[in-house]
């Protein structure tokens, strides 16, 4: 079974990690979730969408500023539990 930690909810989505993702696990990111889809951002070098299903390009852009945003929170988050 997956654990889902959440790092942080904003205005309906979900931004969190699965546990068990990649042997060896996969660079930092960050999986955004909602009723209507769900997307994946790296966070480096450069906040980008790896993948998405449901999002449109506007709500891609607008998800990439919030995580900016909360880069710091999400990068300090991903150490916690990964290390």
């Amino acid at each position: 079974m997956r654990t889902v930690p959440v790092v942080f909810r904003h205005q309906g989505y979900r931004f969190f990690f699965y546990s068990n993702e990649g042997r060896p696990p996969e660079p930092l990111h960050i999986h955004v979730r909602d009723a209507d889809g769900e997307a994946k951002f790296w966070l480096q070098p450069a906040i980008a969408v790896a993948d998405s299903e449901g999002y449109d390009a506007r709500t891609l852009r607008e998800l990439a500023v919030v995580i900016a945003a909360h880069r710091a929170e999400i990068e300090r988050s991903w150490h916690e539990h990964f290390s």
